[in-house]
């Protein structure tokens, strides 16, 4: 049992910088092919029959430069090769920009649609890899980016539409990671108009997302953004709801805008209905807890250990040991593959392994969340 924060700090730092990170650089990129593979198995094999989304290059060349910038590894060869091998690869072939969406496990692609979700990771690890290396270029692919996306799929409702295909319904999960983008690309250039497209964000967020009512956080809308569902039986993510709480409070610190009204409700609210009596935090409920998947992710967990943090600064008195214990849950039930650096990515019912590939996405999660453990015990404990 970790005792306190800074314990807890330091040991998800070792892991991350002595275990996981040097696993990933070990067997990540495919020595033939350049790109990296979607999965581990169990065993710490690669998952080789799996077809391997774009946005998990993304998201690993980010966690890459991002680790760089922590002084956890030397990352930058791995993040350069990722972003090369994007721009060469999997570019869209006719679209005039932006990128494709699947790959075969030759690394060949299979789906050349273009999906909103998908490009909100390509700007954070521009921001990231700019931030990192200093390269110009990469800020100039945010830019070209994001007038890509604004020229072919900017809505006249507000925010963006999924991509260029036919879907049922729009979600907030790509906004809320658009927002997470701007944020990054703010810091990282110092330029207001990324800290601009971020209040845009935000504005969606409070007009549209999040319900004053029940305290939650909605996932799917009509074109106009009329609710997806009637609010009662609509979907909720409890772990949405803990990284809302996470993005708003950094969207505070770099604006100045009050968000304390959302973030003590949307923790509040995502402990009552989300967290079981384990710890962890179920996939999706309904808005008055009723389970609609019974099974647990490893990111949801990240999410509560980061939500909580922002509330113990706010001053809930029981948030700073909540996250004590949840980064002992995180040890306990999704850091425990025979491979070192490995995780289990999902827990069933009864807390049983139902998947225990480790996905090379969830790496994003938890190298962020190392960062904001340490730099929370840093500030709390002197570390």
């Amino acid at each position: 049992m970790t005792q306190t924060i800074k314990d807890a700090a330091e040991r998800l730092e070792r892991w991350i910088a002595r275990e996981s990170l040097p696993l990933w650089q070990r067997v990540g990129l495919s020595p033939e092919h350049g790109g990296h593979w979607e999965a581990l198995n169990a065993d710490g094999s690669i998952d080789l029959p799996s077809n391997i989304r774009v946005r998990v290059q993304a998201r690993q060349a980010f966690a890459f430069a991002f680790s760089t910038v922590r002084g956890w590894c030397d990352g930058e060869a791995m993040a350069r090769q990722l972003m090369r091998f994007v721009a060469e690869r999997t570019a869209h072939p006719h679209a005039g920009g932006g990128f494709t969406h699947l790959m075969n496990p030759d690394f060949q692609v299979i789906d050349q649609k273009q999906d909103l979700y998908d490009h909100a990771f390509f700007l954070l690890a521009y921001a990231w890899c700019y931030r990192a290396f200093g390269d110009r270029a990469y800020l100039d692919g945010a830019e070209a980016l994001t007038a890509h996306l604004d020229r072919h799929f900017a809505s006249v409702h507000g925010g963006w539409t999924e991509g260029d295909y036919d879907y049922a319904q729009r979600r907030q999960n790509p906004h809320m990671h658009l927002f997470e983008a701007m944020m990054a690309l703010y810091e990282a250039s110092g330029d207001g108009k990324w800290l601009a497209r971020a209040g845009e964000l935000f504005a969606l967020f409070q007009t549209r997302f999040f319900d004053p009512e029940r305290g939650v956080l909605f996932e799917f809308f009509e074109e106009d953004w009329r609710l997806k569902h009637t609010p009662e039986q609509a979907p909720v993510e409890p772990g949405h709801m803990f990284e809302w709480v996470w993005l708003l409070d950094w969207y505070h610190r770099l604006s100045g805008h009050p968000v304390e009204v959302y973030t003590e409700a949307l923790y509040r609210q995502g402990l009552a209905i989300g967290r079981v009596a384990s710890g962890l935090v179920l996939d999706e409920v309904l808005p008055d807890g009723t389970p609609l998947k019974n099974s647990k992710r490893c990111w949801g967990l990240t999410e509560l250990i980061k939500g909580s943090l922002v509330r113990a600064r706010a001053g809930d008195p029981e948030a700073e040991a909540r996250a004590v214990q949840a980064i002992d849950d995180l040890f306990t039930y999704y850091l425990t593959a025979t491979t070192p650096g490995a995780y289990v990515d999902q827990r069933g019912a009864d807390d049983e392994v139902v998947l225990d590939k480790a996905p090379a996405s969830t790496l994003y999660h938890l190298v962020v969340l190392a960062a904001e453990v340490a730099d929370y015990a840093k500030g709390r404990a002197g570390g």
